[in-house]
């Protein structure tokens, strides 16, 4: 393990592309064992390739999964127990999105996020959290986002699952407290990652208005939640703005945010 790393062996759930790859990224210097774990075989490849040539002593583990499929997910467990990648660093970062009102939605795409950002995030943390209390260390991040503390018209049900992980992810910090594990819900707003793009329902729909200064960079999204998670902070707010919307949301009564929320420009 490096020197001053808490962590051994991280596992992180949507690593092929944006804030899953950017984790990988940076916790290769930390860490001497990494799981990658997403859909696209071929792109964790060559997040591993690329990590192996910069970080020598970090042995990389791919592993191509849809983790809406509960099998998938169990031979996930299964795999990284019998090839000794059993992380002591759980990265939650799978996530997808839909933009449009909740009537027009398509049930199979619905229930595909329901099943990825609420179920995976579910099984993955209780398959491997009796792990670290039984080895006396560890530590879980959830990527949740700051549509977590919002009702959003045309995001209702992606709102609504990210603020099932920011609840779960206090409620899990303090039931693992006295076993010295700690839980980091992370909650950025708007960042470039392929998200937008998978939220839309066709090539020809609009996307969600984001104002272009409200946009904080992958990179940074993932610094400050590692140092979140070094200080064994509850939750990040990643970036100045973000975290100024959030302080203004948590303080506003709910009659405020629907009477917000009800004058939000929409654009489907």
């Amino acid at each position: 393990m490096p020197a001053n790393a808490p962590y051994s062996c991280a596992l992180i759930t949507g690593a092929s592309s944006g804030l899953g790859e950017e984790f990988a990224l940076q916790l290769a210097p930390r860490v001497d064992k990494l799981v990658l774990v997403a859909r696209r075989e071929a792109l964790l490849n060559r997040i591993a390739d690329s990590i192996r040539v910069r970080h020598p002593h970090v042995a990389v583990m791919v592993f191509a999964a849809d983790l809406n499929v509960p099998s998938q997910r169990e031979e996930l467990v299964k795999s990284v127990t019998s090839n000794r990648f059993v992380p002591d660093l759980l990265i939650n970062n799978a996530g997808m999105g839909d933009y449009g009102e909740f009537v027009t939605s398509d049930w199979p795409k619905l229930e595909a996020m329901l099943r990825l950002n609420i179920e995976a995030l579910t099984y993955l943390t209780r398959a491997l959290v009796p792990e670290m209390i039984r080895r006396g260390f560890g530590a879980v991040v959830n990527v949740s986002s700051l549509a977590s503390l919002l009702p959003i018209p045309d995001f209702a049900v992606y709102a609504a699952t990210k603020a099932y992980v920011t609840s779960f992810s206090e409620a899990l910090r303090i039931e693992l407290k006295e076993h010295g594990i700690p839980v980091l819900a992370v909650c950025p707003g708007p960042v470039r990652t392929g998200f937008g793009e998978i939220s839309r329902r066709s090539p020809e729909a609009k996307s969600m208005s984001v104002q272009e200064w409200f946009y904080v960079p992958k990179q940074q999204v993932v610094e400050e939640s590692i140092r979140a998670l070094d200080r064994k902070r509850a939750r990040v707010y990643p970036g100045l703005k973000t975290a100024a919307a959030a302080f203004v949301l948590a303080a506003l009564p709910i009659f405020a945010i629907r009477l917000m929320m009800n004058s939000r420009p929409r654009r489907v």
